[in-house]
């Protein structure tokens, strides 16, 4: 089974992503920021990320260049 990251400041956001994905099968992780995200992702490696790009702390650009860094596949 897939597991995607959903990753938003906005928690409604959030509950409705992952209600959505989990409604269709997949198990969910989430984070609130971008920072978050990419402590999440180093630890679960999930298969896919659904995330905002405007959010305090890291925003969503900068998590995403993180996580490449961490891993180039991704």
């Amino acid at each position: 089974m897939a597991t995607f990251l959903v990753v938003d400041d906005a928690a409604f956001m959030r509950m409705r992503c992952v209600k959505l994905l989990m409604e269709n099968g997949y198990d969910t992780l989430e984070a609130e920021n971008g920072r978050q995200a990419v402590e999440t992702y180093q630890q679960s490696h999930p298969d896919g990320v659904l995330m905002d790009i405007t959010m305090p702390e890291m925003d969503g650009l900068e998590a995403l260049k993180a996580i490449l860094a961490l891993d180039p596949s991704a």
